[in-house]
């Protein structure tokens, strides 16, 4: 009995240490998330994009100093599986009453996974499933917030009580029009509610924590009335003179969907009860799946967990095979997907054509880059995984020879649990969010009829306004990025995607860079005419020169295209636009960039 009591001792203690190490990371977490608050209202917008940056690395760090310290104090990767069984139901047990029992949970399996061997891993020994329910987690403690405040205004009272929610929400800075404002959003609810009559539970549910991010502020809540509800987020920004105002409404399920877009950077947000956050969101948003949301509030290894444990969950409901994703190949990207599956895959390729001066080191470091960065809507967010099993006969064998003839490295097939099912053990893979191709959109219209210059008939109209559509976002996603300081250095058709809300947003990072690093000229004149009609380049070209004025041979081939990029984008032909944004971002202005239709915005000329 006294060795036993010795082991659950011990047990307990690396169990107790583990949460202490998890403990100290959300503390963290939230006091940066917090502090977010100050600088929206300081206007520090330099500040907020360096802290947005920080905060992705916060969980790694906190992994690493809790598995040293498990390591010095307890020798834990020495200790044998039985004491790591009852490690775990300790740690159970310290889950009770948890404000954050999910994300402990996953914190446990990264802490587990980084000290014991591989070959001793074992899912006895991590949380494959949640232990603990996080379904009405409340925080009892008299002095703190509630998730949510209810409201319940009638229709003489919804202005007044609208202005009551924005003065709760306990913003430093004062607000230009305060009442004005609540007026227009009270006229735009009125509006979407038609000649609804207002039931007796009619009432305004408004999460209690600001969410921050670029240079906004959002307010985000819903309007119930009877069995209908209405999702609705309230962006607040600063104008001119410093003061704040609420720039527009957005309301229903496919505007938040689009403020919280997988292409947009995470939310800075305070959250005691995140889950309790996550249930209010997926409310309003029952299309978004729980890992993205979770993502969303900065909670991306909450998200990469949910994410793993939905597709092994697809995996068992679902016999299609992987394949060779549709479209042109990326030269330095091997990409493939699960049909069934709204996702795809990507293994950096072991060589790469001459052209492509980079290396494995470098691609990954774009990645990263593109994770940190305010994605503006433009950027497809990237969940990344090491040593990731699935199982062999689900690849096809077209697929298999692919991967072995440029990603070799990147592949294993093994019998890892010995009993006689090969997997296939992907090394590092980057996956994604599907989108349909801009080349394969715009090839759909071609087809269609498009092309023609007068198209004639329904079909060929429609056509040709999809073309029309595709390059105005083009354009638009460009230059949404170039607001962000990005410049993606391969503007191919096929490196941007269209999601099912018709935005495009790029996804091909391997050659983007800052746009304060590039250097925008225009092209010399000719010496000579022999220079003129030759097919080489007669002057000097450095590695970080661009001449936007040549982009248009590569781009604008189709008389369609080219007839709406330069009715909506001629600008991007011009050195003059890129070396403008350039010196602006150099003396420090952060442009702003919204999540919304600017025709929608209140006060267009009033804001930074």
């Amino acid at each position: 009995m006294f060795p036993q009591r010795l082991d659950s001792a011990l047990a307990y203690a690396v169990a107790k240490a583990m949460m202490d190490g998890f403990n100290r990371h959300y503390r963290l977490f939230r006091t940066e998330s917090a502090r977010a608050k100050h600088r929206f209202e300081t206007a520090d917008w330099h500040g907020q994009q360096r802290a947005q940056r920080e905060r992705i690395e916060f969980y790694d760090l906190r992994v690493r100093e809790c598995s040293r310290r498990l390591e010095r104090e307890f020798k834990a990767g020495e200790q044998p599986m039985d004491i790591w069984q009852q490690i775990k139901l300790h740690y159970i047990g310290l889950l009770v009453n948890h404000h954050q029992p999910e994300l402990a949970e996953t914190f446990f399996n990264s802490v587990t996974t980084k000290i014991l061997h591989r070959s001793y891993f074992q899912n006895d020994f991590i949380f494959v499933r949640p232990a603990v329910s996080t379904e009405y987690i409340e925080n009892g403690e008299p002095e703190s917030r509630p998730t949510y405040r209810s409201y319940y205004p009638t229709t003489d009272t919804l202005c007044e009580v609208l202005v009551q929610i924005v003065k709760d929400s306990d913003l430093r800075v004062p607000f230009a029009q305060l009442e004005a404002d609540c007026a227009l959003v009270q006229a735009t609810m009125v509006e979407r509610l038609t000649d609804a009559k207002l039931r007796a539970n009619f009432q305004i549910q408004v999460l209690t924590g600001l969410f921050f991010r670029n240079k906004g502020c959002y307010l985000v809540g819903k309007l119930i009335n009877g069995f209908s509800e209405f999702a609705f987020a309230l962006p607040v920004l600063h104008n001119d003179a410093g003061k704040l105002v609420i720039d527009a409404v957005l309301f229903g399920e496919d505007d938040l969907l689009m403020l919280f877009s997988f292409a947009r950077a995470y939310f800075m947000v305070d959250m005691e009860i995140p889950s309790a956050y996550v249930q209010f969101l997926r409310g309003m948003m029952p299309r978004k799946p729980r890992n993205e949301i979770y993502n969303a509030l900065g909670l991306a290894k909450q998200g990469k967990t949910l994410f793993y444990r939905d597709f092994l969950h697809h995996l068992r409901h679902s016999s299609d095979k992987f394949r060779t994703a549709p479209g042109i190949k990326g030269m330095v990207m091997l990409v493939f997907d699960l049909p069934s599956f709204p996702y795809v895959f990507k293994l950096i390729k072991d060589y790469y054509p001459p052209q492509k001066d980079t290396s494995r080191e470098q691609i990954m470091s774009k990645y990263l880059l593109v994770k940190q960065h305010d994605r503006v809507g433009r950027m497809a967010d990237t969940l990344e995984y090491r040593d990731v099993g699935f199982p062999r006969d689900r690849f096809d064998d077209e697929l298999i020879a692919e991967i072995l003839e440029f990603a070799p490295t990147q592949l294993e097939l093994s019998d890892r649990d010995g009993d006689g099912q090969i997997e296939a053990v992907l090394k590092h893979v980057y996956i994604e969010r599907r989108m349909i191709p801009l080349n394969i959109y715009l090839q759909e219209a071609f087809d269609a009829g498009g092309a023609d210059p007068n198209p004639q008939g329904a079909v060929a109209i429609r056509a040709h306004e999809q073309i029309e559509r595709g390059v105005i976002e083009y354009g638009n996603a460009i230059k949404d990025l170039v607001a962000a300081n990005i410049f993606p250095g391969d503007m191919l058709w096929k490196n941007f995607g269209v999601t099912r809300h018709g935005k495009v947003v790029f996804y091909d990072y391997d050659e983007i860079q800052y746009i304060t690093e590039c250097n925008f000229r225009k092209v010399p004149a000719a010496r000579t005419e022999e220079d003129e009609m030759s097919g080489e380049v007669w002057y000097s070209v450095g590695p970080k020169d661009v001449f936007p004025e040549t982009f248009g041979p590569f781009l604008l081939g189709n008389p369609a295209v080219r007839e709406a990029f330069m009715k909506h984008h001629a600008d991007l032909l011009d050195v003059a636009f890129w070396q403008g944004h350039k010196e602006r971002t150099l003396a420090g202005h952060v442009f702003d960039v919204f999540p919304y239709e600017r025709g929608r915005r209140f006060h267009p000329e009033q804001t930074q």
